[in-house]
């Protein structure tokens, strides 16, 4: 049961974020609720590893206690940044160069 509930809290946690992200994030996010929560999950990954280089828990931190503030605050940046890079990368996509 213990991997069971880590998965779905980690879904549930990255569904969160992602949506936390996308909300603070200008413009328009043409994306999904499966990519959202995909990059919500890595975005909690990277805002941990950030706050691991700046003296935090870093990604055990986001083991432990995934509910802390400070934790989902440095989620939602990781996400953001996860996000923009999202963009960018996906950004000239669909278009076609005549």
């Amino acid at each position: 049961m213990g991997l069971l509930w880590l998965i779905i809290s980690w879904i549930i946690i990255g569904g969160i974020i992602g949506l936390l992200a996308r909300a603070v994030m200008p413009g328009k996010q043409g994306m999904g609720l499966g990519l959202t929560i995909v990059l919500g999950v890595i975005g909690a990954i990277v805002g941990g590893f950030i706050g691991g280089l700046f003296g935090g828990d870093g990604i055990g931190g986001i083991m432990d206690n995934p509910w802390s503030i400070g934790t989902i605050l440095l989620a939602v940046i990781g996400a953001i940044i996860v996000m923009a890079i999202y963009g960018l990368v996906t950004k000239n996509k669909g278009k076609t160069r005549a």
